[in-house]
């Protein structure tokens, strides 16, 4: 079968998965540089997510991480990433599949990405997309994320 054309929707949303990855890993091998730490937020629904039941019942939608003063045990996949984060005192191990993630942000450079969920067809593409904007988790401090000047690629609305 012939493709009718190329999916630069898909190809993009890989290239930017596959960027985290190497981000995770980077950090994996040598530890966060200066200022930088991340906030992740992910889909809890999604197949493949592993959380502790009381997180998954705290946040049955979505969860937003920080990865900054200490995590622990962070392992990089092809498909996923695996990494314990301190709750409340309570160390919990997380496994979050790179299709599970919905915003990738690095406050310090003011750095972000966007994966949204929806597939759109050519009349959806013409509506106001700031209507399915998701909000983030009450975890978040709000005090660092970017403000205006970040730079938010979305990936997926062009995907079919």
């Amino acid at each position: 079968m012939t493709r009718s054309r190329i999916d630069y929707g898909n190809m993009m949303h890989r290239a930017m998965q596959g960027l985290i990855a190497d981000v995770l890993r980077e950090v994996r091998d040598q530890g966060l540089p200066g200022d930088h730490h991340f906030f992740i937020t992910f889909d809890t629904r999604d197949e493949g997510v592993e959380m502790a039941e009381w997180l998954r019942d705290r946040y049955p939608e979505e969860m937003t991480i920080v990865i900054q003063h200490w995590f622990d045990n962070l392992t990089v996949n092809d498909d996923d990433f695996t990494i314990t984060l301190n709750f409340g005192n309570s160390p919990e191990p997380l496994r979050i599949p790179f299709d599970s993630l919905r915003t990738f942000v690095d406050p310090s450079v003011e750095f972000g990405l966007r994966f949204e969920t929806q597939d759109y067809d050519d009349e959806d593409e013409d509506q106001d997309e700031d209507a399915d904007q998701d909000e983030m988790s009450d975890d978040e401090p709000p005090s660092d994320t970017p403000k205006g000047g970040g730079e938010v690629v979305s990936l997926d609305k062009w995907r079919k």
